[in-house]
């Protein structure tokens, strides 16, 4: 399930077989020239209802930690987003505080909770995945994160998610606890490979910024070629983007 960053990207990886997307916020946020987690509500709900509109498959939407901290504020941001027209979203349990990165395990379960209850009473089938942050947040505790894990689960996640593990016995130690619910993994950096991801039990797979960080980093190899040597290597082998995006039939 790649991530694009804006209406073009979509509908490209829509075209290149991919059964279900999901939304970036850092690429979101990158692409308005802004860092990661700077999108004000607003701007994060018009990103999910232009990139949710431009494709027929499902978008699942990166709702970091619901734009609220609250159990009854996140099941109203969490209202609002499935409104979008998004298939899925994802609640994270990173605070944003340094001094404090995660919230505690009883808020954050309650959150999680309050999530589910506002799609129940949405009368979609919104999927739901709750994301432990901790070894983003440089606190890679595995048995804190399958612990967290667990009770999202009990709490109502449909999939489970923590971004950063990056190993084999992590990953088989979180399928194992929360199945049969499905885990989402990161992939951002050639480590693993599908099918051996498959082979561990993991049932969906994103990308995060990464495909976002990749362009850039063409687009940035190309621009500092031209400011930096007066030449344009950067310029071969450039794809038919217009060909990419030709109306079909």
């Amino acid at each position: 399930m790649p991530n694009p960053w804006d209406l073009g990207s979509a509908r490209i990886l829509e075209r290149l077989g991919f059964p279900a997307l999901a939304t970036t916020s850092a690429g979101a946020a990158w692409a308005l020239g802004m860092q990661d987690a700077r999108l004000a509500l607003d701007e994060s709900l018009a990103h999910l209802s232009a990139v949710a509109a431009a494709v027929a498959v499902p978008v699942s939407a990166d709702f970091q930690g619901g734009y609220a901290v609250e159990p009854d504020a996140v099941a109203g941001t969490v209202a609002v987003a499935v409104e979008t027209g998004v298939a899925g979203l994802s609640i994270e349990d990173a605070t944003g505080d340094a001094g404090s990165p995660l919230y505690e395990r009883a808020l954050a379960v309650e959150r999680v909770r309050a999530a589910r209850e506002a799609i129940d009473r949405s009368g979609t089938r919104v999927l739901l995945t709750a994301r432990s942050e901790g070894y983003v947040v440089g606190h890679p505790d595995l048995d804190d994160t399958v612990d967290r894990l667990v009770a999202y689960a009990q709490a109502g996640a449909d999939c489970l998610y923590a971004p950063r593990i990056s190993t084999r016995a992590e990953i088989s130690a979180i399928v194992e606890a929360v199945a049969p619910k499905p885990v989402n993994l990161l992939v951002n950096a050639p480590w693993i490979t599908v099918a051996e991801a498959a082979a561990l039990g993991v049932r969906r797979i994103s990308v995060g910024g990464t495909l976002a960080r990749a362009a850039w980093g063409g687009w940035l190899g190309a621009a500092r070629e031209i400011a930096e040597q007066g030449t344009f290597g950067g310029f071969r082998d450039l794809p038919d983007v217009e060909a990419l995006l030709a109306d079909e039939g």
